[in-house]
């Protein structure tokens, strides 16, 4: 008879497939979002401000404003992977039409003309800077079957502490040992009894597991599906000091929800093998809260010349996640089927402390016939970490971003011309990559354009931005070590409308 309910356990142990590396640079990256003005121009704005996205580079910009405003802004996203696994290509697409982009100021100018302030300057920005929906697919014959994964985690764990109890649900067990013994446990308990491995003999003791798949070679296929979104909500204050300084700070409040859907299915085993087929799927769903503030300043040198510098402080992320799998071969046991994505384990709230980030900016102004703008921004990823820190595998994560994660510089230049009540616009964006051995991820190119259109009291933008990067996929975090090759090629169109009051 079906079993109708839902277990939900805690866990005190590490995720292997959650909380990582990976988390660090997915959730302390930015991409090129905002408004379409600041994506037509590479998003160089840290010395021009006078945008509401431009508060993410530098808040002193907000006092750049000489009236109030409201800009919302909507992006149709475009991801293209090409990804290439055991030499095999495939392509994969996804297109996402959303609101990235709502924000308002209110610029206060001061009446007294004895004060050297000449204006105050409240805003709120709510931009989208991440978006996480994207999906790649790979296939490939590969010498490293998804039985090197459970084997790997199986291996030293003794036999009798991975079997169910006599009347103890299968589903039961698989909870009670994922909070109980750990991650790796848990795994090789799955591997058991989901029919691709065995112990080398039946004692309790047994701390020996060999594969029930024979093969040369296999045929993998595997998808993987991302949905979610990382946004930051702005509170800002700035102000103009007499004719040539705008200086300003935010509060920024972020928030994420991220789910990952991993789809694995292996086949072509030999023909006296008695597995011939294996599916093994993952989902991981997180979610959590994140702060960081801002300071900067901008700094008129002449009618033609603006520097600006800023600093963002740490983010520093309250995350939870929830874990489920599913497994199934023709070796599975019978009530493997109860193991499925209603069976979620639910782990300990965790913080990842993402790096601080400086940024210096150049402006060259020229009147009201256009103007060029750089900005150049440093990270140092190797400074991020995992908390709670004394987590004896938090360490090793720890450890891990320090040795192969490195100091990041960004370089971005924007343009913009204007003719009458048309402005044109171009930009670039340049980012090294976080791996200290420059492959695991590639460095970032973007290029950018866009055309606004004054109407006077209002503005219409457009923007156009692509970016590439390679990267080397991991399938799994252990057992099949070979990474698929993705090139990823993401193009934004992005519109947005302003009003002025």
């Amino acid at each position: 008879m079906k079993r109708y309910f839902t277990f939900i356990m805690l866990s005190l142990c590490l995720i292997g497939n959650a909380q990582n590396i990976n988390d660090i640079l997915r959730y302390g990256t930015e991409s090129l979002q905002g408004t379409a003005r600041f994506q037509g121009m590479g998003g160089a704005f840290g010395a021009l401000g006078g945008d509401l996205s431009s508060l993410n580079i530098n808040p002193a910009g907000s006092a750049v404003f000489n009236n109030s405003l409201i800009t919302i802004s909507a992006t149709n996203y475009h991801r293209d992977n090409d990804a290439s696994y055991f030499g095999r290509l495939n392509n994969t697409t996804v297109n996402d039409l959303d609101f990235n982009q709502i924000g308002g100021a209110f610029v206060f100018k001061n009446t007294n003309d004895n004060s050297d302030w000449k204006k105050f300057t409240l805003a709120f920005n709510y931009d989208v800077i991440d978006n996480f929906d994207d999906e790649f697919y790979v296939s490939g014959n590969s010498n490293q079957g998804i039985d090197n994964y459970f084997l790997d985690f199986a291996q030293g764990v003794p036999f009798g502490a991975i079997l169910r109890q006599q009347g103890e649900y299968i589903e039961n067990a698989y909870l009670d040992i994922g909070a109980t013994q750990g991650f790796g446990d848990q795994q090789a308990f799955l591997g058991y009894y989901g029919g691709i491995i065995d112990p080398l003999s039946p004692e309790d003791s047994n701390t020996d597991y060999v594969s029930n798949a024979s093969y040369t070679n296999v045929n993998q296929q595997f998808l993987r599906n991302t949905t979610g979104y990382n946004s930051k909500f702005t509170l800002n204050a700035a102000s103009q000091y007499r004719d040539n300084l705008y200086i300003g700070a935010s509060l920024n409040f972020h928030s994420i929800v991220y789910d990952q859907y991993d789809e694995f299915t292996e086949t072509g085993y030999d023909l006296g093998s008695e597995i011939q087929r294996t599916t093994f799927d993952n989902y991981l769903h997180s979610e959590g809260n994140g702060f960081s503030f801002s300071i900067g300043a901008i700094a008129k040198l002449n009618q033609y010349v603006r520097l600006g510098g800023s600093y963002q402080s740490p983010t520093w992320y309250r995350l939870t996640d929830d874990f489920s799998q599913r497994i199934n071969s023709d070796l599975a046991d019978e009530d493997i089927g109860y193991i499925n994505f209603d069976i979620v384990n639910l782990f300990d709230t965790y913080t990842i402390k993402t790096p601080a980030k400086v940024t210096g900016s150049l402006a060259v102004v020229f009147g009201k016939n256009g103007l060029l703008s750089f900005d150049y921004g440093y990270q140092d990823f190797s400074q991020a970490e995992l908390r709670p820190k004394n987590d004896v595998n938090f360490q090793s994560v720890n450890d891990q971003v320090s040795s192969e994660l490195s100091a990041v510089s960004t370089f971005r230049l924007g343009g913009e011309y204007r003719i009458g009540m048309f402005s044109l616009r171009g930009g670039y964006m340049f980012e090294q990559s976080p791996y200290a051995n420059g492959s695991t991820i590639d460095d970032l190119n973007g290029f950018s354009t866009g055309v606004g259109f004054n109407f006077g009291g209002s503005r219409l933008d457009l923007a156009i931005n692509r970016t590439e990067q390679d990267v080397n996929e991991s399938l799994f975090n252990t057992g099949i070590t070979t990474p698929a090759m993705i090139n990823r090629v993401n193009t934004n169109a992005t519109l947005s409308y302003t009003i002025n009051f």
